[in-house]
């Protein structure tokens, strides 16, 4: 296997620290609302990633983390919205919950295994305040204004990971100007809690009670699943900096080591119809959206056109075509026991999550299926091992097909009296009317077809709800 690595900016070869005990953590949702269809690039790339160990390790080697963090201001300020009658620590609860239900139905519905282990950020608490006290102890933290700050210029290696200097990120960055920070980099690794917000006993000696900052939350969570150190770690690229350099930061001067993961690996940005996803230009997605009207595994495959590193450009026609790829591909292979995952498929896996590639290798195999059991077989067991899922995709088929039978009952009537209407109109020479009665049924979303009968010669109209 060859990744590539964001700290060396290269492909190397993958070696894992204990090839008896893979370790890959990703940085997982902030639960305070649906996931939009951003969220849903991570899971889905670190899926893939997570399927491709587990095939070359065994699955009982590979441990995968992706975190859960439900403590946020986000989450705070749903809460007392949502639940004004609540204390915010039991409204919190009930949003959290609620919210991680959703996210797991979503993402479970795109195809994803479920990781090894889901730790929550408020569950960790004990664990970030020992970290905390250690980076004082070690010289690394400070307490000021009853807050715990990394002192970042006592780290000279700061920035390795994002590629800067410290300088050039003090001047590009949006940093908390306070006048308890001895340098303006300096990060929160614990802060006080405002009144009503949740609140935990301070390390350090500090007496107000307070919360801990969102960096160290990650650290914490990994260092007690994974260890000091492991072999991958995961994320949007939006995460580089600062939260991905803010993790090395508190691990390494903490556990008093040169890395914590091996091997960083980040997604690129998503669009949506060439534009940035906002909820001021409109085109703000969830993926529980999407899922009303797409299945799963069309999302998927969508997703895993575009190669993980390289920025993707979501569009609508993007999931047409996919679908239409799946029934091509589900169609070739039907009635076949999936086989083992092809080795062009796992070979492109390995050359660095190359998906472009193993879809092509897909569309060689679908060629060749019809004839070949073999290559059916191997199309079948290339399809799971993307984890595009057969049962999913043709329950979605079925249901499209009910409510079409049932739309087109329903309209038949009314679709066939201007039919009619639409041939008199033609028969008087009166193709403004005739033209009129297209566009109404266009509208209605019905589209005409005019053919000869080739054995009266009359001219038939037939039609189709258009989807």
């Amino acid at each position: 296997m060859r990744l590539y690595n964001t700290l060396t900016r290269r492909k190397d070869d993958f070696v894992p620290l204990d090839p008896d005990r893979v370790r890959l953590y990703v940085c997982g949702p902030t639960v305070y609302d649906f996931a939009h269809i951003g969220n849903a690039r991570p899971a889905i790339v670190f899926d893939v990633l997570f399927r491709l160990l587990r095939h070359v390790y065994g699955e009982a080697h590979v441990k995968y983390v992706r975190n859960i963090t439900d403590v946020d201001d986000k989450i705070n300020a749903r809460a007392a919205t949502e639940f004004p009658d609540l204390p915010l620590n039991a409204a919190i609860a009930k949003v959290t919950e609620t919210t991680l239900a959703q996210y797991r139905a979503d993402v479970d519905a795109l195809g994803c295994l479920r990781p090894s282990v889901e730790p929550r950020a408020t569950e960790h608490i004990p664990h970030m305040k020992r970290l905390i006290e250690r980076l004082v102890a070690e010289g690394h933290a400070y307490v000021a204004d009853d807050h715990v700050l990394f002192d970042v210029p006592s780290m000279p290696a700061y920035g390795e990971l994002a590629r800067r200097s410290l300088d050039e990120m003090q001047a590009g960055a949006r940093v908390d100007v306070a006048p308890y920070k001895k340098d303006p980099m300096d990060f929160v690794l614990w802060k006080p809690s405002k009144p009503g917000e949740p609140a935990w006993p301070s390390p350090c000696g500090i007496v107000t009670p307070g919360r801990p900052g969102w960096h160290i939350e990650c650290s914490a969570m990994a260092w007690e699943h994974l260890g000091e150190r492991f072999d991958i770690h995961g994320g949007g690229i939006d995460l580089v900096f600062p939260h991905h350099e803010n993790e090395v930061a508190q691990s390494c001067c903490a556990f008093g080591s040169d890395r914590v993961a091996e091997v960083w690996m980040h997604n690129g940005f998503l669009q949506v119809e060439g534009e940035k996803m906002s909820k001021s230009l409109g085109n703000f997605i969830t993926i529980r959206e999407l899922l009303d009207d797409w299945p799963g595994p069309a999302l998927r495959l969508t997703m895993l056109q575009t190669h993980y590193r390289q920025p993707i450009n979501w569009t609508l026609a993007g999931v047409e075509a996919s679908v239409a790829t799946l029934a091509e591909w589900f169609d070739a292979c039907a009635g076949v026991e999936p086989g083992d995952p092809p080795g062009e498929v796992v070979d492109a896996l390995a050359d660095d999550l190359n998906t472009p590639r193993a879809i092509a290798a897909l569309h060689a195999l679908r060629g060749r299926a019809r004839r070949d059991t073999d290559a059916a077989a191997s199309l079948a067991g290339g399809l799971g091992f993307l984890g595009l899922d057969r049962a999913a995709f043709e329950a979605w088929r079925n249901e499209q097909a009910a409510a079409s039978q049932s739309a087109v009952a329903d309209l038949a009537p009314q679709v066939d009296a201007l039919i009619a209407a639409r041939a008199e109109a033609r028969s008087a020479k009166n193709w403004a009317e005739a033209d009129r009665i297209r566009d109404e049924l266009a509208g209605m979303g019905v589209a005409l077809k005019d053919a000869k009968d080739p054995q009266t010669g009359k001219l038939v109209t037939t039609w189709e709800l258009a989807r």
